[in-house]
């Protein structure tokens, strides 16, 4: 339920899986604002699967560097390409903005023969024993009846999914109103980068689209009389230009304007049954990172691996306990630090003016200039730090690289490029085990061995070691000695047939 990206990437991977699906949607068509505009390089390595990443990058605009303005200065700035160097093949920040991304997802879906079911909505369902049946009202007004394996909520923060469910949404409204705007300016700061103004108790962000003054701006309102519940009534020249002055930032033209309040929430349940939540169904947060559409496209993407093997019998239904497993503790990391920084840039009081103005000023540019710390800022803005390390299907370690972890990336290689495929498949740096080659061959996936140099160290992978990787490119396990029988006992523990023939 629900034709956003989280509901069109769900849809796009189950039908590359082979499962029959069908995507229904409220709206008379896709969005027409551009609301969620940064696709983050964890997203970009997950498009390679369906051939997608090449063609999002060649529509989006690249933006490379982070800038922090306090006091009408700039105090730091982190080049995306210096500090995502050799994690990842998309080391920048990519500005695409939603309205042209669903287009894009909806055209690949239709070509693989999946339709979008416009003005069609859920009233309710009722799980079966081996089925979900759910009614639904049509372009017309009509009942419809539609039976399904399976029912995923990508249907918003307002889910009818989780409410059928009964699931908790625990968690609050920031007490201040906050605007975006989608603007042509001038000055300083309208370069085709992101920066981002702090001042007292006033802050702004600018998200470039292009090197011609063309970018978005997001901020608070100061004055929130005028405003209702929802966020309205409210002018881009009622809010405050204080923090775009300070950093010589002019206004020449509103494009698209509006105002909203932000929540922080997380479900306690993402999964009941046959019925599952995702996107902003399942977590809700504050802009700050462009984090929002990329979680619920990471939540898609693991959710959908996990879906076609439980259906074709290549693993038990207790598989799919491991997606809330799995994706609620990023989710309730994620919230919590965007609620920290958001609370950070707008609280209100002399201690707060203080942080911003004195501490931000002095700190940043130290931290900005270790290596260490640039990387790790990447990793965690780029969602490649994203770990289920502490998760039910994650075991072992060999060098850095933990089961649960993102596979490291080797630029000079390119190992990431057998990830495409959709499959479980075992990965050795340096000389794989008799053994193993025959284990692999007899579970049915690919062995795939690369020279272990000064590059595969650098990246924290180990001489020998097996890694055996999930159909949704994270490790599986580590195995620092890669061992057949630890492979094999794991495997068997969860009830998984690896490879893509008859369970």
């Amino acid at each position: 339920m629900g034709a956003g990206p989280t509901g069109l990437v769900l849809a796009l991977w189950l039908t590359r899986q082979g499962m029959a699906v069908r995507i229904v949607d409220a709206a008379a068509g896709p969005g027409t604002e551009s609301r969620a505009m940064a696709v983050q390089a964890r997203t970009l390595e997950l498009y390679r699967q369906l051939d997608l990443a090449d063609a999002v990058v060649a529509a989006g605009f690249p933006n490379p560097a982070f800038n922090l303005w306090v006091g009408g200065r700039r105090r730091a700035r982190i080049a995306f390409g210096e500090a995502g160097a050799g994690i990842t093949p998309y080391p920048f920040l990519l500005v695409y903005p939603q309205d042209r991304h669903e287009r894009f997802l909806i055209e690949r879906l239709a070509g693989l023969g999946v339709e979008v079911e416009r003005r069609t909505e859920l009233l309710d369902f009722e799980e079966r024993d081996d089925h979900v049946a759910a009614r639904l009202r049509g372009p017309q007004g009509e009942e419809i009846r539609a039976e399904a394996a399976w029912i995923a909520g990508c249907d918003g923060a307002r889910s009818v999914v989780r409410h059928q469910i009964a699931a908790g949404f625990p968690g609050g409204t920031y007490s201040k109103v906050f605007y975006v705007a989608d603007v042509q300016a001038r000055g300083a700061a309208a370069t085709g980068e992101v920066s981002v103004a702090l001042d007292r108790a006033d802050f702004v962000a600018w998200i470039g689209y292009d090197k011609d003054g063309r970018g978005r701006l997001i901020g608070a309102v100061e004055e929130a009389d005028d405003v209702d519940e929802a966020g309205k009534a409210c002018r881009f020249e009622d809010v405050s230009h204080r923090a775009m002055t300070d950093i010589g930032l002019e206004v020449e033209r509103v494009n698209w304007f509006s105002t909203y309040r932000v929540h922080h929430r997380v479900t306690d349940r993402y999964r009941r049954g046959r019925a599952f939540l995702l996107g902003d169904a399942a977590h809700i947060h504050s802009p700050a990172g462009g984090q929002g559409m990329n979680t619920g496209i990471g939540d898609a993407i693991n959710l959908a691996w996990k879906l076609a093997a439980v259906q074709a019998g290549r693993a038990p239904d207790a598989l799919l306990d491991s997606y809330q497993a799995e994706r609620r503790p990023f989710a309730e990391r994620l919230v919590a630090t965007t609620d920290r920084v958001f609370t950070l840039a707008t609280a209100e009081g002399g201690f707060a003016d203080f942080v911003r103005l004195r501490i931000a000023p002095l700190f940043a540019p130290v931290v900005y200039r270790l290596e260490a710390a640039r990387q790790f800022m990447f990793r965690v803005l780029s969602q490649t730090l994203v770990s289920y390390s502490e998760g039910p299907m994650s075991q072992g370690r060999a060098g850095d690289v933990r089961g649960g972890d993102r596979l490291p990336f080797v630029a000079t290689v390119d190992n990431h490029a057998p990830l495409s495929a959709m499959v479980w498949q075992v990965h050795v740096y340096g000389a794989p085990r008799p053994d193993l080659e025959a284990w692999c061959r007899t579970q049915g996936i690919a062995l795939h061995r690369f020279d272990f140099g000064a590059a595969e160290a650098e990246a924290g992978l180990a001489r020998d070691a097996a890694y055996l990787i999930r159909p949704d490119t994270y490790v599986a396990v580590a195995e620092p000695d890669a061992s057949v029988a630890n492979l094999e006992d794991w495997r068997t523990r969860h009830g998984l047939t690896l490879g893509q023939g008859a369970a």
